[in-house]
């Protein structure tokens, strides 16, 4: 009889512990649950421009957001790649692709921002047409970058090369007409704002014209930016069907979001989606 007892005692003990782990055990919703902490990465300008336009939108559907500022176009894909970033903005598509390719990784574009034009700035000339001849340029030494300033140039009838040429391969070689004489001066794209103490004019990118004070409304010029040239936010190709992606998303498109546009970043190049 007592063997009896300690037998059931057994089956109904067992069967407790059975029912306690599979209680505990996560549901399939419960192991996917929604990513709620965030950091997301961005060089000048665009870490103020997720620090002020989308981590608010976030916080309050929720998330925990950092935001991660970057000095350099490498590390904020890096991070991406080694889970130190969910997501980051800073890069167009042609480099997002470039980089891709190069370091084997699976990046893809979210959403597409304002963004920072190529502007052609001057501490001598006030206007185009003041522009004398010989007038030395400093244009940027990198090959993207080069093209666009060379085409803000073309744009503006300053110089021109031919219409086959790629606008986003054009180099020096590639100019067929430079009717004012303009002599090019290649420097590294960053340190560009400080040649307009030496220079007549400067092609300078966006960011490195606000890190260094200058106005983007008060270029002579800036340039217009073609879809694949303008910044977006950049997720891994795996996670680009997450909750978290599609929130980020939400954010940009936000008014609150184009509120902050409108106030912070006067002079920005906005998508065709933003002016629709």
């Amino acid at each position: 009889m007592k063997k009896v007892i300690y037998l059931l005692i057994s089956i109904l003990l067992a069967g407790t512990l059975a029912a306690c782990g599979s209680s505990s055990a996560p549901s399939t919703g419960e192991s996917a649950a929604e990513k709620k902490e965030l950091v997301l990465g961005g060089t000048i300008p665009y870490s103020d421009m997720l620090e002020l336009g989308v981590k608010p939108y976030l916080e309050k559907k929720g998330y925990t957001v950092t935001i991660k500022e970057f000095n350099d176009y490498v590390q904020p894909n890096k991070a991406l790649d080694n889970g130190s970033l969910d997501a980051n903005l800073f890069q167009h598509e042609v480099y997002m692709n470039a980089f891709a390719k190069e370091n084997n990784m699976e990046l893809t574009s979210v959403i597409t921002v304002p963004t920072a034009p190529i502007g052609v700035y001057s501490n001598k000339y006030k206007t185009l047409d003041e522009i004398e001849n010989g007038s030395t340029v400093a244009i940027a030494n990198d090959p993207t970058n080069l093209a666009r300033g060379l085409t803000v140039l073309r744009d503006n009838g300053l110089i021109e090369f031919n219409s086959d040429i790629d606008p986003l391969k054009a180099s020096e070689k590639d100019i067929t007409s430079n009717p004012k004489e303009l002599k090019f001066q290649p420097v590294e794209a960053a340190q560009l704002p400080r040649t307009l103490e030496s220079v007549d004019l400067a092609a300078i990118n966006g960011n490195f014209a606000i890190a260094a004070g200058l106005d983007l409304t008060k270029a002579l010029v800036r340039d217009k930016l073609p879809d694949n040239i303008i910044n977006r936010v950049v997720v891994l190709t795996k996670n680009k069907d997450e909750q978290f992606v599609k929130d980020i998303k939400e954010a940009v498109e936000s008014d609150e979001f184009k509120k902050v546009i409108e106030e912070e970043f006067q002079g920005f190049h906005k998508p065709d989606w933003m002016t629709k």
